[in-house]
């Protein structure tokens, strides 16, 4: 498979992420660091957009000075397009991990612990995911056909699909994991695993990390095939996903005092998921250049911010007046 990625860019890239997670561990283990508040999370949220930017910037002068300013300005952008990208589709996955949170009543300094780990099973299961993708295609090229039509089917399902009133503990999954784990009723602390009387039990924190792992996964199957509408280079999506991943768990704190006031987001989020989906059928009749996919999904979310700025400010009036 074709790539952009020099043994160098590689490098860099494993080394960067692997000192930010070295740094964000350590915070994270230092002693009062339990509870990270808003200002915390903006720093961090902040801290991983600015990292992104700046490894793209890098990443553009190398192309400049290797492969021509051309080639440099459209592999820029569309690892700008694919970072923009996975970090829209991840409010979906993070507003997911608000509800299991609540459902199994997780402290704020235990969900980090989860977060963590969350995270860290993100990278390895995304990596996985990516390569074999980018190898598939590179093998057979009628497999963007198959996910511009997955993605067309899931963005009209999101804007149709009514609230699911089943509560967690009914899901498949979740009845199947406690049939099969012998597992406390309560939380120990931070443990995922304790033993009594010499049996080890898995306690329901363990269910909570597998639940986010899986939650991942699902959102994978959507975020990963809408990058590869934007490229097909396993260095620019791997690098612009991942990223995006890194900064989630600042993100879910960031976003989980005002996740209600977001309940327009996940029609913007399906037209993203509609116009990726077309693209990629439309791809031999019309090609939509990478520019135009950045300013579309840029619109589309700044349009989908300021209606439901609208609709809140609307419904306090309302409130206001009764």
């Amino acid at each position: 498979m074709h790539s952009v990625g020099t043994p160098l860019l590689w490098c860099s890239f494993i080394v960067v992420v692997a000192i930010m997670l070295a740094v964000d561990l350590f915070l994270q283990n230092r002693k009062g660091s339990h509870v990270m508040s808003m200002k915390q999370a903006v720093v961090w949220s902040l801290t991983w957009v600015s990292l992104s930017l700046l490894f793209n910037l890098a990443f553009w002068w190398y192309l400049t000075g290797t492969a021509g300013r051309e080639v440099a300005d459209t592999q820029a952008l569309a690892f700008l397009t694919g970072y923009l990208i996975e970090k829209a589709l991840a409010v979906d996955n993070v507003f997911v991990w608000l509800m299991l949170f609540s459902y199994f009543s997780v402290p704020p300094a235990l969900q980090r612990r989860v977060l963590i780990y969350g995270v860290l099973g993100a990278i390895v299961l995304r990596t996985i995911m990516i390569f074999a993708g980018s190898w598939l295609i590179s093998e057979f090229e009628w497999l963007l056909y198959l996910f511009g039509a997955f993605l067309l089917f899931t963005g009209l399902k999101m804007a149709l699909a009514k609230e699911d009133g089943t509560s967690i503990s009914e899901k498949p999954m979740v009845k199947w994991l406690q049939s099969r784990l012998r597992m406390t009723d309560t939380m120990d602390s931070d443990h995922f695993f304790v033993r009594r009387s010499g049996v080890l039990y898995a306690t329901p924190l363990l269910l909570v990390l597998i639940l986010v792992e899986f939650s991942d996964v699902i959102f994978a199957l959507d975020s990963i095939p809408a990058i590869f509408a934007v490229t097909t280079d396993p260095f620019i999506v791997l690098t612009s996903n991942l990223f995006a991943i890194l900064g989630l768990r600042a993100m879910y704190f960031l976003l989980s005092g005002v996740a209600e006031r977001f309940p327009m987001l996940k029609y913007g989020l399906s037209v993203i998921l509609v116009f990726i989906g077309v693209k990629m059928l439309i791809i031999d009749f019309i090609h939509i250049p990478v520019g135009v996919s950045l300013s579309v999904v840029g619109s589309i979310l700044a349009l989908t911010l300021l209606i439901n700025t609208w609709v809140n400010h609307q419904t306090a009036r309302k409130q206001s007046r009764k």
